[in-house]
């Protein structure tokens, strides 16, 4: 396959039915690595790390680390991250405008250097995703903001020595950069409250951790920092990427054919595992060997469900798009609430393009199950709408185009190539 550049809106072609028959290892988890990428700003020390996905996302953010004076060496799924002696703090629009995740290099490189000049965010077309929260909390340890021509300057003052930030809502960005940026305020001593529990965060504290940091309550809502003056160079093995296991789960529930998935954390995925017990197709996981065999369900017989997506250790919005897919298909009414980002339903106009029955009412989709969908030529809006027509594709009658599917491969490494080793035949075109 050509190289899959980010800007392009490169098409997809599809035939379906299709079936997956063999086994398909999941990668490091994107949004666990990208805010670790983002803290190997704190240290001039090397820092390598193992389980790196090859993403677009990931390239972007060694972009940004390369602007910002960073040296990178890449060797398949490990990433040395080296100093060039010097560390720049204006990073310039073109990087920081394709993801979100990049601007968590803001409050590291004002540490750095005093001050830092970075470029407003981008990223995905599923609602607005304001950097106040992170504002709001860097400004009590001390870094005042200026907006101005799309740029966020800071400046750097001394901040108390006992800091209580609360967060209005726990958000895993906001968490993951007031969490970073608070590690190298030497002596002092910050709480944060109302944190976000996902797994990439508490990923990023065992990181910093074992780079010298002194942090407390990973993995609860409560974090306590102790400001150190110097962080070190580690050795680092990213999590698994749950969002892209739960997709091929989903995925081998309609196409599968003795699939076997690897490198599957479950304690990850108990929202997705309960929401298959509850529609009478549990998940048959092997703790073991961390990993699921997965075959096509008989659909007939499975139950219609209600249920919302919330933050972790509640269904994960990332997985919002790929379960619609699949319910689409369930006998009965089915509702899916979205907690977290309300206009996250892009992906809806396009599945009743293939024949399914779903509305909108607020932030409720309500789902009446049909007994097959049909392929049409469809439109990816996002990273993970792109994946639930990919899936829709592999299970419909005929051809389905996708369009702008580009935003896939800022999700899911090798897509293309994993999905042909289990034998579905896919057509990319730029």
């Amino acid at each position: 396959m050509k190289s899959i550049g980010l800007d392009t809106s490169g098409k997809m072609i599809v035939k379906g039915p299709q079936k997956a028959k063999g086994t398909l290892t999941v990668s490091g988890a994107k949004n666990a690595v990208l805010p670790i990428m983002g803290a190997s700003l704190l240290t001039d020390d090397d820092i390598d790390l193992r389980n790196v996905p090859d993403l677009a996302d990931v390239r972007t953010m060694i972009e940004i680390l390369e602007s910002a004076g960073k040296v990178i060496e890449r060797f398949d799924d490990q990433l040395i991250i080296k100093s060039s002696g010097n560390i720049n703090s204006e990073i310039p629009y073109e990087p920081v405008r394709k993801m979100r995740a990049s601007f968590n290099v803001y409050g590291p490189l004002t540490l750095r250097n005093g001050y830092a000049k970075v470029a407003l965010p981008g990223g995905c077309s599923i609602g607005a995703r304001p950097v106040d929260f992170h504002l709001e909390g860097l400004k009590k340890l001390g870094i005042e903001s200026t907006i101005e021509h799309g740029f966020v300057t800071s400046k750097l003052n001394n901040p108390n020595s006992f800091i209580n930030i609360s967060l209005p809502f726990p958000s895993v960005g906001a968490t993951e950069h007031v969490l970073t940026t608070a590690c190298l305020l030497e002596g002092v001593k910050t709480t944060i409250t109302n944190c976000a529990i996902e797994p990439e965060v508490t990923d990023l504290v065992n990181f910093l951790n074992k780079m010298g940091a002194k942090i407390t309550g990973g993995g609860t809502s409560i974090l306590k920092i102790e400001g150190v003056k110097k962080l070190s160079g580690v050795k680092y093995t990213i999590i698994p990427d749950r969002i892209e296991a739960g997709t091929y789960i989903i995925l081998g529930k309609l196409v599968g054919e003795k699939l076997t998935i690897k490198n599957v954390s479950a304690e990850h995925l108990n929202s997705l595992f309960s929401v298959f017990d509850n529609i009478g197709s549990p998940v048959d996981y092997d703790e073991k060997k961390r990993e699921v065999k997965v075959s096509e369900t008989l659909l007939n017989p499975l139950n219609s469900i209600s249920m919302e997506t919330a933050p972790f250790p509640g269904f994960p919005t990332d997985l919002q798009p790929q379960i619609t897919t699949f319910l689409s298909l369930v006998p009965g009414r089915s509702t899916i609430t979205e907690t977290v980002f309300k206009s996250r339903f892009y992906h809806i106009d396009e599945l009743n393009r293939m024949g399914a029955k779903i509305r909108v009412e607020d932030n409720t989709a309500i789902i009446e199950g049909v007994n097959k969908l049909s392929g049409a030529p469809v439109e990816a809006t996002d990273l993970r709408a792109a994946a639930a027509l990919l899936i829709a594709g592999l299970v419909a009658e005929g051809e389905t185009i996708i369009s702008n599917v580009d935003h896939i491969f800022r999700g899911y490494e090798n897509i293309h190539e994993k999905l042909e080793q289990v034998g579905i035949e896919l057509i990319y075109e730029k």
